[in-house]
């Protein structure tokens, strides 16, 4: 069953007022201005625009602000003061993400009702065990929680039921079954799986165990399909002529693009670097000189590797920090001694040393907003301050741990310091990947020989 347009409630069309003194321009880096209440410059823009309650004009209130470690978004609030009708959406204002992200929740208890979640305009909603669907693009984004996009579904549903009930419509007694089964849900009598797939990549659902590993939470990321990529608007870049070899190893390439910071021009270069008993490697530095930030990335220079690999390195010594790095973009990181895990894609493709990117994990786990504020529980605080004063032991050399890097494309590298003789203290290892690691790496449905084959009765 689908909800498809069955919450529609933000005014379609504005009509703007005349302001007698327009506000002051402000520099594109300062158009979205980090969410603070104590900045007091930060006022939300009023438009006078229609009810559809009651089709008096109302209010509608703007406020484009950007999430601390999240991105830039919209938050528009409609009010109107004849009727009392009111209306809260979020829109996102940052990029379309490289990949498209699947959040796969299992709802077993009530508290699981309360994880916090960012659902955006692109993102499909599905609930598999009522064989129900909200496809992408029917309802306005949220920022609420799982009870929310159930209560939401709900009232978008029974909005029309007073007609179809006058009209006599078959559907209308059908419609009310479904939403006792929707409240029934609320109630967690039995588990069920909740599923937000987003293609544009900016949905989020809460780890409320963060940094520890969430057992009923699967996070994946996948490259989008061609119809993916057309539902968003996005073109399909033309294949660009391959260089030759050697003036990509003699030379650095820039090329135009924009901070993902300030979203201020700014350029970045490129350059293929071969790493010493692995691989050529492609790595991307980026310097905005609006804002300062800087960035850097590493992208694999060679093909997907016949087997995976998995890296142990038992962590004795303070010198253990500065090992070279390389970890991929499908490369999953996990600390057994912390419960910690870190999936794939989460931090991107990086060149740095093994103390370079624990510090990295910290920052990202420890400067989470969703674990952070008013709004988090005292024991997720502790655990958040034990998690950082164990990893500032593993970096500071008072802790032994065990540090497991598995990339199933083999494209993931550690530093040998005994190379070519093997080292004592990490382990190398080569397996053969599951079907379901071939599904996420999109090489169950690649054919490289006989192709053509199939395709001559065609022609």
């Amino acid at each position: 069953m689908a909800a498809s347009g069955a919450v529609e409630t933000a005014p379609p069309g504005a009509t703007i007022a005349p302001s007698p003194d327009p506000p002051p321009s402000l520099a594109p880096g300062h158009l979205f201005r980090p969410l603070s209440a104590e900045d007091e410059e930060q006022q939300p823009t009023e438009i006078e625009s229609l009810c559809m309650n009651c089709y008096n004009n109302g209010i509608t209130r703007l406020l484009l602000t950007k999430i601390p470690f999240f991105r830039e978004i919209i938050v528009s609030s409609f009010s109107c003061e004849h009727c009392g009708w009111n209306n809260t959406e979020i829109q996102s204002a940052g990029r379309i993400q490289d990949q498209g992200v699947r959040y796969t929740l299992t709802v077993r208890a009530l508290k699981d009702m309360n994880r916090e979640v960012v659902k955006t305009d692109s993102a499909t909603t599905r609930i598999p065990e009522l064989d129900f669907e909200i496809p992408a693009f029917s309802q306005k984004g949220a920022l609420t929680t799982v009870e929310g996009l159930i209560n939401r579904t709900i009232f978008g549903l029974e909005q029309d039921q007073p007609t179809r009930r006058a009209n006599k419509d078959a559907t209308a007694e059908r419609i009310d079954e479904f939403i006792v089964k929707l409240k029934e849900l609320k109630q967690v009598a039995t588990p069920f799986t909740l599923i937000i797939d987003d293609p544009a990549g900016n949905s989020f659902v809460e780890n409320p165990h963060a940094p520890q590993k969430d057992d009923a939470l699967v996070i994946t990321h996948y490259n989008r399909t061609l119809l993916q990529e057309e539902m968003l608007g996005l073109q399909a870049e033309a294949p660009a002529e391959k260089p030759q070899e050697e003036d990509l190893r003699n030379e650095v390439l820039q090329f135009n693009t924009n901070c993902p910071e300030c979203n201020a021009p700014a350029q970045t270069n490129m350059k293929l670097v071969q790493i010493p008993h692995f691989k050529e490697v492609i790595i991307m530095a980026t310097n905005c000189e609006n804002c300062g930030h800087r960035t850097n990335e590493v992208k694999s220079g060679g093909a997907v590797e016949p087997l995976g690999t998995r890296i142990t390195l038992h962590i004795t010594d303070p010198s253990d920090m500065t090992r070279d790095l390389l970890k991929s973009e499908t490369c999953s990181v996990e600390i057994p001694e912390l419960e910690f895990e870190l999936g794939m894609a989460v931090l991107g493709g990086k060149f740095t040393t093994l103390e370079g990117l624990l510090k990295d994990v910290r920052e990202l786990v420890t400067k989470n907003p969703f674990t952070l504020g008013d709004s988090s529980s005292p024991g997720q605080t502790e655990k958040l301050q034990e998690f950082s004063q164990k990893l500032d032991q593993i970096i500071e050399g008072n802790m032994k741990a065990h540090f497991i890097m598995d990339d199933p494309a083999g494209n993931s590298y550690l530093q040998n310091v005994y190379a070519p003789e093997d080292d004592p203290e990490m382990k190398v290892e080569r397996y053969k990947r599951t079907f379901d690691q071939n599904e996420e790496l999109g090489l169950n449905d690649m054919k490289t020989e006989g192709y053509e084959a199939g395709l001559a009765p065609q022609r």
